[in-house]
């Protein structure tokens, strides 16, 4: 055998021994012989354009609205479940978190699939499915529509950056493996048999999303504009500001004209001033999708479900915890970049209220204040009074792990709805009815913690150096 066919051979073995669907091992073949030709997945400036203009989601007619809602009952919600929020100190799903009114986000997922009358799926990993399923006990109701709850992400395994072999880590044999990015929806979709069973069912249309963006709401006009457009595939954008000049973003194939994704890890790294151009490059990936199951049925026939997407190889230690360990190589793929590959896809320009993802305790906060309510129908909205919300900025010595931001915050989070911007330096507790309004900076230098006094209000329109 060439070189190709023993390394192969060591991480197909790998993945059969662990339970992997041959479809997933497969789909690993489509990318590992670029990795080894030298490929890293990189796309260059010279073969983009940029995108100049795009529907707008806040112009749709109301034609759009009748069309989605009679397009419901074919319509079903598919949440990306896999994460496990290890950058925050948790070790279960993320989507478990309390966020917003005692209830988590997986509590408000499940009733706003409820109010909308429309089945609800997970896709978890294995870290993942028991305890979000068990959550999900307490939905009867979302059972009625006949349909599983949840379909698993595959997984492959990690490979040594030096030998591009599968990596060993016996301190902590589970840190091997990494999920092949969410690009991995389509061919589990398949392997799990649910695709199959969705349209069985007859359902035509899936609204896809991650469980960590309460933005990400199943909006009639939306799926109207889709319905009615007839397009494969549609990607919700929204536009880039400063804050989202490192997330992947639309461009345009100079070759052919067609859409394409790029994320940060497929830039050349001389070329990071040009992709962070916001003005250049105006719309971000928020990474909610709307999909015509028919058509991805056919393509996945066509391809013999080896949808090929382009490659993303990510750079990192084998244990994320230690930059010392063994450096490895992770082959993921987006599943935005499936608009790439569907003919006829296309975007959609989407108000920045529909991207509100909770990736940070700074993102936890706000989320979990007065500047956003609950409504009726279980969306989370930013209040009209906070205007586009506030920016908080939490010392991550002392607030990036849930647990030491939940005792800084034992009475809950600090009213913000009037507050435009908060930086905290140093160990401060807050306490009840405390107010944060205009653009407030919060510093304690000392070694002692600090607490504030019950009821306090700070109002400030520069910033405040201490306190």
């Amino acid at each position: 055998m060439d070189d190709y066919e023993v390394k192969f051979a060591l991480l197909a073995e790998r993945m059969r021994q662990a339970g992997m669907p041959q479809l997933a091992v497969e789909t690993l073949g489509l990318y590992f012989p670029r990795l080894l030709a030298g490929e890293s997945g990189e796309i260059a400036e010279s073969e983009l354009d940029p995108v100049a203009g795009l529907p707008d989601a806040e112009q749709l007619d109301a034609e759009c609205a009748v069309i989605g809602r009679q397009a419901l009952s074919e319509t079903v919600l598919i949440k990306l479940n896999g994460g496990l929020g290890t950058s925050m100190g948790l070790e279960r799903a993320k989507s478990l978190l309390v966020v917003k009114d005692g209830l988590t986000f997986l509590d408000i997922i499940a009733r706003q699939a409820l109010a909308a009358k429309v089945p609800l799926l997970l896709m978890n990993s294995f870290a993942t499915r028991k305890d979000s399923l068990a959550l999900l006990d307490n939905y009867p109701e979302l059972l009625h529509f006949g349909l599983p709850r949840d379909f698993l992400q595959h997984k492959i395994p990690k490979i040594c950056r030096e030998t591009l072999l599968p990596v060993t880590y016996p301190a902590a044999p589970e840190l091997e493996w990494c999920p092949p990015g969410h690009g991995d929806l389509y061919p589990a979709l398949v392997t799990s048999g649910v695709l199959k069973a969705l349209r069985s069912a007859g359902y035509r249309y899936a609204f896809v999303s991650n469980a960590d963006n309460l933005g990400a709401v199943l909006d009639s006009s939306i799926l109207g504009y889709f319905v009615r457009g007839k397009s494969p595939f549609m990607m919700e954008v929204a536009d880039r500001t400063a804050a989202d000049r490192k997330g992947g973003h639309l461009a345009r194939r100079r070759l052919d004209g067609g859409l394409l994704l790029r994320e940060a890890a497929q830039c050349p790294i001389s070329e990071q001033n040009a992709f962070q151009d916001i003005e250049c490059y105006r719309y971000f990936n928020t990474n909610s999708l709307w999909i015509d199951l028919v058509a991805l049925e056919k393509k996945m026939a066509d391809c013999d479900n080896l949808l090929e997407l382009p490659l993303i190889c990510n750079r990192k230690p084998v244990d994320p915890r230690n930059p010392d360990s063994t450096p490895v190589l992770q082959l993921e793929t987006a599943m935005g970049a499936a608009i790439g590959v569907f003919p006829g896809a296309q975007a959609l320009r989407v108000p920045r209220r529909r991207f509100a993802p909770v990736k940070t305790t700074d993102d936890l906060l706000v989320v979990r204040s007065d500047a956003y309510s609950l409504k009726d129908d279980y969306t989370v909205a930013l209040a009209a009074k906070a205007g586009s919300g506030p920016v908080v900025s939490l010392d991550p010595l002392f607030y990036r792990l849930v647990d030491d931001f939940e005792q800084h915050f034992p009475a809950g989070a600090p009213s913000l709805i009037e507050c435009k911007s908060m930086q905290i330096k140093g160990d401060i507790t807050f306490s009840q009815k405390t107010s944060i309004k205009g653009r407030v900076k919060l510093a304690n230098a000392e070694s002692q913690p600090l607490t504030l006094p019950a009821g306090l209000s700070i109002s400030v329109d520069v910033e405040k150096e201490s306190v």
